[in-house]
């Protein structure tokens, strides 16, 4: 019990090296000076009377706050650790058993807040737009597509976000053609955009009587929705709205109803499309979001100062090489090209178990 007591506590200098770090790239200091700046706000006459104001100024100094006091307290446990693991007794089995917990809590608390503070791009607090699009193999690619919207809205519940689904295509004869999710929570998009590109598929196939293996694929989309400081003005005649009948799932007022909205941007070509509320309105307005987030997103891939500078001969990113291969045969392998990261687990990975392969490849390209 002792030899693995000090084989964790080998790590515990390298742990409190880590968190030296971080509070470098946290800059404590100047985030403390920036609470003390909102709190000040905050204490403004009137300062309630612009609520929207008011809750964006006050959800920021939470954030903050929280940042800060997450860093203390991985402190204040790496140095508690280093203590009780001086006083403890060589035959004290129960405490050695819980420094060795604690340990290895906090090495993944210390990991996970690591990967955290890398996220500090401009875009990488906001929710997500996600979209999933089924490519070359048929219904093998329309059945790889769903199982990825299993595996991501998995991915989603283990991390605590919310998943809502703005649109979805069913294919001809198994899975979806296409899919677009709104997910929602902290630093939402600063995770998934390390899942965006084309995600490649070998199995043997399901559809195939022959039962061959077959090689799939599917894109993924990932971009940031905007928040209302980040908002973007868009000429009314550069847009072509088109309305239609919802389709799947929704009872017969799904029938009955044009509330589905498409919405062709002209000068790129860009479309989007949203039919998961009942609501005509509250369709245009997803897919208006989904739009500014995709023109956002065009704009700085083509390093454009304005919107309006955007044309069609943008538009098309391409299909590109696989940023990961998922092998279910002949053995079983999940690997990503990017950072070599790989596991033969498939099942959990397939299971939502994804974050090795986002920490390496944020902390890739944080190197």
């Amino acid at each position: 019990m002792r030899i693995e007591l000090e084989k964790e506590l080998s790590k515990l200098k390298g742990l409190k090296e880590t968190i030296e770090e971080m509070r470098a790239s946290l800059d404590k200091d100047a985030l403390e000076k920036q609470v003390q700046e909102l709190d000040m706000k905050m204490q403004e006459p009137g300062f309630w009377e612009d609520i929207k104001y008011a809750e964006e100024v006050t959800k920021e100094s939470k954030f903050l706050k929280s940042k800060i006091e997450r860093f203390v307290t991985l402190e204040n446990r790496a140095s508690d650790i280093e203590v009780l693991s001086e006083m403890i007794e060589e035959d004290d089995d129960e405490s050695i058993n819980e420094i060795i917990d604690e340990m290895r809590i906090l090495e993944k608390e210390v990991e996970s807040y690591r990967i955290e503070i890398l996220l500090s791009g401009e875009y990488d607090k906001n929710d997500v737009i996600l979209t999933l699009h089924a490519g070359v193999g048929g219904s093998d690619a329309n059945d790889w597509t769903d199982m990825l919207l299993r595996m991501y809205t998995r991915w989603c519940e283990k991390s605590g976000y919310s998943v809502e689904i703005l649109d979805l295509i069913q294919g001809d004869e198994a899975g979806i053609k296409s899919v677009t999710l709104r997910i929602k929570g902290d630093f939402a998009y600063g995770y998934l955009k390390a899942e965006k590109g084309i995600h490649r598929l070998v199995r043997i196939s399901p559809f195939n009587a022959n039962g061959k293996r077959q090689t799939s694929f599917a894109s993924v989309e990932v971009l940031p929705e905007l928040t209302k400081d980040q908002d973007i003005e868009i000429r009314p005649d550069d847009l072509r709205v088109d309305t239609y009948r919802a389709s799947g799932a929704g009872g017969q007022h799904v029938n009955k109803t044009e509330s589905a909205v498409r919405i062709t941007h002209l000068p790129t070509g860009i479309v989007v499309q949203c039919q998961s509320e009942r609501s005509q309105f509250s369709n245009r307005d997803s897919a208006m979001a989904m739009l500014k987030s995709k023109l956002i997103e065009l704009k700085e891939r083509a390093h454009k100062e304005k919107i309006e500078d955007l044309t069609g001969d943008l538009k098309d990113m391409g299909w590109g090489s696989q940023i990961r291969s998922y092998v279910f045969h002949p053995y079983t392998m999940v690997k990503d090209h990017r950072t070599l990261e790989e596991t033969s687990n498939l099942n959990a990975v397939m299971d939502g178990e994804i974050d090795s392969f986002i920490n390496a490849y944020l902390t890739s390209e944080a190197n």
